[in-house]
């Protein structure tokens, strides 16, 4: 008898609350059993992601037209006298400015670089050093700054020549480089 008397007095309350106007709030189900979707896999930007090494390597901007993925040792502009480069190996020209790249982007490096040797030659440095790394950790095991810094080197009118760096101060991870006097 006393659970008759309850649920009337629920009905009851009902009754007089829904009286004075007030309605009930409804309820949503609090705990969903169905499990989450899991969230769709982005095929394309899989893709995408994966083919960026590649397009690193086919880097279009103009600054790796025709490279060489060999190793250019040294180079020097037409028309010198080859002790020019003989006396940059051995030292002959002390390092009055120094450019590192590691850790940057090819544009980015493209940059600083440009901008290191206007700088230097500003500046009045001869001899500089660009140490770009030897690309140990790069995609394919390419060295991409290596070469691109050596191309563009060739290419600018202010380098006469430039070289490996002795093993003290680099070797095949930086360059030495003779610029034109100011």
């Amino acid at each position: 008898m006393a659970k008759h008397t309850a649920a009337s007095d629920n009905d009851l309350f009902r009754a007089e609350m829904a009286a004075d106007g007030v309605k009930p709030i409804e309820h949503a189900p609090r705990a969903s059993l169905a499990r989450p979707k899991p969230r769709p896999i982005a095929q394309q930007r899989e893709r995408d992601e994966a083919s960026v090494p590649q397009e690193l390597l086919k880097d279009t901007s103009g600054w790796d037209d025709d490279i060489d993925t060999g190793d250019l040792i040294s180079f020097l502009r037409s028309g010198l006298p080859g002790d020019i480069l003989r006396k940059l190996k051995r030292g002959h020209w002390a390092v009055q400015a120094t450019l590192d790249l590691h850790g940057l982007t090819t544009s980015m490096a493209r940059s600083e670089l440009a901008k290191f040797l206007a700088f230097a030659r500003h500046g009045g440095a001869r001899c500089v050093r660009i140490v770009h790394g030897k690309g140990i950790r790069s995609a394919n095991g390419v060295p991409l700054l290596r070469n691109k810094v050596r191309l563009s080197l060739s290419q600018r009118e202010e380098v006469l020549a430039f070289c490996d760096a002795p093993p003290a101060d680099g070797g095949g991870g930086a360059v030495i480089a003779l610029l034109r006097s100011s």
